[in-house]
């Protein structure tokens, strides 16, 4: 198993930039999909952007491409997300989360295959 512990949320004016990091910990020699969450009150969770942890492909979500960038580190157990242009609707609680997964390159997109969480943390954009 592996754990997860998110840093970097915080307050930010609209177009401003945050980046997020997962620090990854445990069992990080087995085969993860990594996977970027978010909610905000009133909506359900929704995946913001996937890597896999070994294989390095990618997935973003449509609402956060061309802005927001996720990459990792496996030499530091690092995962990061980087966002730029932030808007109003990108404030929520974004979680990290680590998902078993068979094939170093596969990406899971759908947060029921995800065992492993950190608590989340705040990102608001103001205006």
């Amino acid at each position: 198993q592996v754990q997860l512990v998110e840093s970097g949320g915080g307050l930010v004016q609209a177009g401003g930039s945050l980046t997020l990091s997962c620090e990854v910990s445990g069992r990080t020699d087995k085969n993860y999909a990594m996977g970027w969450f978010r909610q905000s009150p009133g909506k359900e969770r929704e995946v913001v952007a996937v890597i896999a942890w070994s294989g390095g492909t990618t997935y973003h979500a449509d609402v956060v491409k061309g802005r927001f960038t996720v990459s990792r580190d496996t030499a530091k157990g690092m995962v990061s997300l980087q966002m730029n242009s932030l808007e109003l609707d990108d404030t929520a609680i974004y979680c990290c989360a680590a998902a078993s997964i068979s094939h170093r390159a596969e990406l899971v997109l759908g947060p029921k295959r995800y065992s492993y969480w950190g608590q989340g943390t705040q990102v608001t954009v103001s205006s």
